[in-house]
């Protein structure tokens, strides 16, 4: 009977365990790995926007210059204040004047024989006030306000171009790696082509052990070249994932037309004043703008609309006698009022005219880095034609490269079988021939990668990527 208990028991757990997993199905298996992402030039841009930190951290300003906006306008609404206090005091006073303090409280009731008894003491109260006009002031903050948000939402737009930017670089140094991965492998078969054809001779005794050699020598050069291409694509895919905001390198990339023959004309030049890093500076010199704004508005009376109700407690009769007990916690004296009261601090000129100097002097400044700015996004633009002009015209040239080097790579292969040639000019040709393919492979991806700096260079990528979407034409 005691072995039957403990086969039971033993049994219990296994039952439970089976009723968990049949309850948790699917779900208490791992999750599989998600393969490598793969992405074109256009998707890779558009995910780096929309998971890029910087980019995130972008709207996040542009959010708190918003809640700015609505904190300036509360200066437009009344004020309601509350007030109750309850303490334990004497009530000892005397003649005269105090200048007004934050230090000694003050003191009610007749002037009467000190003492040092005391008594319980209340006070509380609403205060109501509303400034009805602030001669624009409080305007002149919500303007400077608004005008922090415009540029926080500039700003953003940098961060969106320097991104995007960054991904379109990655994408192209990744695409040009794999370019020279490829030209690496057809090379490092060519030789192994070759060098089984100089073995052949070798051992037949047509030509001397020295080829062989030197044919092995090539040979394991070209393997070299072969692991330093695929190291170059590693290094660059990393970049590319980090350039994405990926935490992971397993990314692939399609390169859709940026292979094939690039367009002949670059888009519309637009103006230098539209790019987003102009816009920002210019928002910069607006919101400078705006801050002398407010000094302007700050040498102006205060008009203030008040309405009070309060109530008064006290523990001392008005002969100074104690009234005892809990007597002076309760609000036993009501008052209630209404005033309009104007303030101006007269002697603030002085330091508003300082500040406003100051505020001058950083409108001018801002002014000037717009400027510099401006001339800065010309000369990046003539230099990005520049380079789109110079890989333009070295893609014209590199069929004739290339034609011309395979020509003589052949040649060059049938006179050394022919004991006409030395190994030496068959490797100069080999060499040549794969110089020539690595510049047609990168001639045609140059030309475009250059077309999309020119774009980054005048602050708006979507007219590259029209080309793009259009294969060029």
């Amino acid at each position: 009977m005691q072995k039957r208990t403990t086969n039971r028991l033993l049994i219990v757990p296994f039952l439970l365990s089976g009723m968990l997993a049949v309850a948790c199905g699917l779900k208490s298996a791992p999750p599989q790995a998600a393969g490598p992402k793969t992405f074109t030039l256009e998707e890779a841009v558009n995910y780096a926007l929309s998971h890029y930190p910087a980019v995130e951290a972008g709207r996040d300003q542009v959010e708190a210059a918003r809640g700015g906006v609505d904190y300036a306008r509360t200066d437009y609404l009344p004020r309601l204040d509350s007030l109750y206090q309850a303490n334990r005091a004497t009530s000892n006073n005397a003649m005269g004047i105090m200048m007004p303090q934050s230090v000694v409280p003050s003191v009610r009731g007749p002037v009467l024989p000190s003492s040092s008894d005391t008594a319980w003491g209340s006070i509380g109260g609403l205060l109501f006030s509303w400034q009805p006009y602030a001669f624009g002031y409080r305007r002149a903050k919500v303007d400077r306000a608004r005008a922090g948000v415009d540029r926080a939402s500039s700003n953003l737009e940098v961060t969106r171009l320097s991104v995007a930017t960054r991904a379109v670089n990655a994408f192209f140094n990744l695409l040009a790696a794999e370019q020279g991965v490829a030209v690496a492998e057809s090379n490092l078969k060519q030789w192994q082509v070759v060098n089984k054809s100089v073995h052949d001779l070798v051992d037949h005794e047509l030509r001397p052990g020295a080829d062989a050699s030197r044919a092995d020598a090539q040979l394991a050069q070209a393997r070299i070249q072969l692991i330093q291409a695929q190291q170059e694509v590693a290094v660059t895919r990393a970049a590319l994932a980090d350039a994405l905001g990926l935490d992971t390198s397993a990314v692939k990339i399609s390169a859709g037309p940026l292979l094939s023959q690039p367009p002949q004309a670059a888009p519309p030049k637009p103006a230098a004043a539209s790019h987003p890093a102009a816009v920002a500076q210019q928002n910069c010199m607006r919101e400078a703008q705006a801050e002398l704004q407010i000094l302007r508005h700050s040498y102006y009376p205060g008009v203030y609309v008040q309405s009070f109700v309060s109530g008064i407690g006290s523990g001392f009769a008005p002969d100074g006698t104690l009234k005892g007990g809990a007597n002076g916690l309760g609000l036993g004296t009501e008052n209630y009022g209404a005033a309009l009261t104007v303030t101006f601090p007269i002697f603030s000129i002085f330091r508003i005219h300082a500040e406003e100097k100051t505020a001058k002097a950083n409108v001018q400044a801002q002014t000037n880095y717009y400027r510099q700015t401006l001339l800065g996004i010309n000369d990046q633009v003539e230099q990005a034609q520049a380079m789109l002009e110079g890989a333009r015209r070295v893609a014209e040239e590199t069929p004739i490269e290339l034609n011309a080097a395979r020509t003589g790579e052949v040649q060059s292969r049938t006179r050394y079988q022919a004991g006409l040639a030395t190994i030496v000019e068959l490797a100069d040709a080999e060499s040549l021939l794969q110089q020539a393919e690595i510049n047609d492979a990168l001639a045609r991806l140059a030309v475009w990668h250059n077309l999309a700096n020119l774009a980054a260079a005048e602050g708006n990528l979507d007219p590259f990527f029209q080309l793009v979407r259009t294969g060029g034409h």
